[in-house]
């Protein structure tokens, strides 16, 4: 199986993983990501921003790979406040349609007792169907 590693252009070098995993048959796995910039640094600690950034984050992947928002068919959520997720619904929907509009794939939401980086408040996966992978795009 031929796999292309993906990794956005201008982030920091990912250490002991890949952000993104390119198949032959343009399946994209999109590995954890938190809400911390390309430089790996949190502009915000509150749970909307790094939700935010961490969309952001995996769209960026999806299009660093050539493909766009509506070629994500999975996320899989990983949250350490199941009550502050519950409380600010109004506000997670909202920055959802801003960075991926209303395309809505499946979606797994799991509460965690912590994640490997302290200040993340969550980590968010993806899996996408690109297609015919864009050899223009991949670093």
């Amino acid at each position: 199986m031929t796999l292309t590693v993906i990794h956005p252009d201008g982030w920091a070098p990912a250490k002991g993983y890949a952000n993104g995993m390119l198949t032959g048959d343009g399946t994209l796995y999109v590995g954890g990501q938190i809400g911390w910039t390309a430089n790996q640094v949190f502009e915000t600690h509150d749970f909307i921003g790094q939700m935010e950034q961490a969309l952001r984050n995996i769209l960026d992947v999806v299009q660093a790979s050539g493909g766009k928002a509506e070629d994500i068919t999975r996320l899989t959520w990983f949250i350490v406040n199941k009550k502050e997720y519950a409380a600010r619904q109004r506000e997670v929907g909202e920055v959802y349609r801003r960075v991926l509009g209303r395309h809505f794939p499946a979606m797994s939401m799991v509460v965690v007792a912590g994640l490997i980086e302290d200040d993340a408040l969550l980590e968010i996966e993806a899996t996408a169907h690109i297609g015919t992978p864009n050899s223009m795009s991949m670093t």
